[in-house]
């Protein structure tokens, strides 16, 4: 199976640093892949280089490829509209516009397409929200402020605000961290539920989230991808000792 996004000897630099060191790996469509490793190891910058969030640090190169279906997007003839419009992010906390629910989900649709009449905009909202499980929660408060809503919600909404303009991958760093335990079973959820529809990249700290929820799993570490494979045989037979050594809780 062609992989939705192939990375081959990815290495990054902020200045003189080195934060990424020969990475590669192979992400397949419709399935959830985890990130894991210690604090500073390299999981954000992997995550925000498929959709070139880096570029916005200054100092910032790269080399080796990223192919996004077939497309290496760290080239510097990639189209960065068109690439963050297939590959959206979801961050640690939620960020809401200090907008309404409506206009919070119709924004990316209101900058790419001006040809949007009110019946489209009305339905791409009931879409969104229906495919967070939002709908029936806040279809009579769609004109209120988003900024009103409980944290879950808020992560929700910021997720239908990326479907709204229909990506196909969708980077999550720590969607959950601000979460408490309910509310984070319920993202969880909603992340089975979507990957029917959308390739899914998750940083975690947590583990046990990444057992749960994931179908692969990377573990890295001081910048390199110590190992990557299905989740079921990371968290249980690893092959490398760095990796048990992590999972077990010797160190990190």
């Amino acid at each position: 199976m062609i992989p939705k996004i192939k990375v081959n000897n990815l290495n990054l630099w902020y200045g003189d640093f080195q934060a990424l060191k020969g990475v590669s790996a192979d992400f397949s469509d419709r399935k959830i892949t985890a990130i894991i490793g210690p604090s500073g190891c390299g999981k954000s910058t992997l995550l925000r280089v498929f959709n070139r969030m880096n570029d916005m640090i200054e100092g910032v190169r790269t080399s080796g490829e990223v192919l996004v279906d077939g497309v290496n997007v760290v080239s510097a003839e990639a189209d960065l509209i068109s690439l963050r419009r297939k590959v959206g992010m979801v961050f640690q906390r939620p960020n809401p516009f200090p907008l309404s629910v409506y206009e919070n989900i119709v924004f990316g649709n209101r900058i790419h397409d001006e040809r949007n009449g009110r019946k489209k905009l009305d339905a791409i909202v009931e879409r969104s929200l229906k495919s967070v499980l939002l709908w029936e929660e806040l279809k009579d408060r769609l004109h209120n402020p988003a900024l009103r809503l409980s944290l879950e919600q808020k992560q929700r909404l910021c997720i239908a605000r990326l479907l709204a303009v229909k990506p196909e991958v969708l980077l999550m760093d720590e969607p959950c961290s601000t979460l408490d335990p309910q509310a984070t079973m319920r993202i969880e959820e909603l992340m089975r539920e979507l990957k029917n529809d959308y390739t899914i990249i998750i940083v975690t700290h947590n583990m046990q989230q990444a057992a749960r929820v994931s179908d692969d799993t990377g573990f890295m570490l001081l910048g390199e991808l110590i190992e990557f494979g299905n989740t079921q045989e990371i968290f249980t037979a690893p092959k490398d000792k760095k990796t048990e050594d992590y999972i077990t809780g010797r160190y990190g």
